[in-house]
C-alpha cells in the first residue's frame, strides 16, 4: 500500500470520527442521533461529509504540495462545519435547490436528519402515553413522569422545560374532565373552567353546551401537554425512562 493510499485511508477514518463528533454536538439536546428514523440520515451525512473532507484534503495537498500533516489536518477539521454551521444558522434561512446542490446535498440531508430526529422524539414520547388510560390513570402518569424528572433534572433544566407548569396544566384540564365524567352540571363545569388560567381559554367555554365534546378536547390537550413533558426527558437523554404502568387496583371497578 502506497503512502498516498494509506494517507487517504487514515484521513477518511479520522474524518468519519470527526464528522460523528461534531454531528453529536450539533444534535445535543435535540434527540438521539442514531435513532430508528434518524440513523440512515445521520450515516449519510457522516459519509458524504467525510468523502468531501478527504477529497478536499487530497486536492489541497496535491495542488499546494504541502506537508503530509496538512493532508490529515484538513480532513479532520473540515467536518467541524457541521457544528459551526449550526451556531451561525438562522431560523429564517430558506433552503434552495441551488444551495443544496452547492453543498453536494448536505443541507438537504441535514434537513431530513433533523426531521427524523423530531419523528423519533415524538414516537418515543407517544409510546409512554396510553390512549386507553382513564382520566385518573392519565393524571397519575403525569405525576409519575414529573416526579421522575424532578429528581433527575437540574433546577435550570426544570425551569427551561417548564415541567411544573406543564403538570399544573395537565391536572387543571383533567380535573374539569373528571367533573364532566361524573355528570357535573353545566354551571359547575363553567365555574371549574374559571378556576385555572389554563382552562380559562375562550375555546373551552364555547363547548359548554356540549360537555362530552368539551371533555374530549380537554383530555386531548392534557395528553398533548404530557407529550411535551416527556419531551424534556428525551432532550435530557433519559431514553430508558420507565414507562408508567397503572397499578392493578387503579384499573379495577
Amino acid at each position: 500500500m502506497s503512502n498516498r493510499t494509506l494517507g487517504l485511508s487514515v484521513t477518511f477514518a479520522l474524518a468519519c470520527a470527526s464528522a460523528t463528533f461534531f454531528l453529536f454536538l450539533r444534535c445535543e439536546g435535540k434527540g438521539r442521533l442514531f435513532g430508528r428514523s434518524s440513523r440512515r440520515w445521520a450515516l449519510s451525512v457522516i459519509g458524504v461529509t467525510s468523502v468531501v473532507s478527504t477529497g478536499a484534503a487530497f486536492a489541497v495537498v496535491t495542488i499546494v504540495n504541502h506537508l503530509p500533516s496538512a493532508f490529515v489536518g484538513v480532513g479532520v477539521i473540515a467536518p467541524s462545519w457541521l457544528w459551526v454551521g449550526q451556531i451561525r444558522s438562522r431560523r429564517d434561512d430558506q433552503r434552495s435547490r441551488m444551495r443544496d446542490l452547492s453543498t453536494l446535498w448536505l443541507t438537504w440531508l441535514l434537513a431530513r436528519m433533523h426531521e427524523s430526529l423530531a419523528e423519533d422524539r415524538l414516537t418515543w414520547c407517544e409510546q409512554r402515553v396510553d390512549p386507553t388510560w382513564s382520566t385518573d390513570e392519565l393524571n397519575r402518569a403525569a405525576r409519575f413522569y414529573h416526579e421522575y424528572l424532578r429528581e433527575r433534572l437540574s433546577p435550570e433544566e426544570r425551569r427551561r422545560g417548564r415541567i411544573h407548569a406543564q403538570l399544573s396544566a395537565i391536572e387543571a384540564r383533567l380535573n374539569v374532565t373528571h367533573l364532566i365524567e361524573n355528570s357535573a352540571g353545566r354551571t359547575k363545569v363553567a365555574s371549574a373552567l374559571q378556576g385555572s388560567r389554563t382552562t380559562k381559554e375562550a375555546r373551552y367555554s364555547r363547548y359548554l353546551d356540549d360537555l362530552s365534546r368539551l371533555a374530549d378536547i380537554l383530555r386531548h390537550d392534557a395528553e398533548r401537554d404530557l407529550v411535551r413533558l416527556l419531551g424534556s426527558a428525551y432532550n435530557a437523554g433519559y431514553y430508558g425512562m420507565t414507562v408508567y404502568t397503572p397499578p392493578r387496583w387503579a384499573s379495577s371497578p
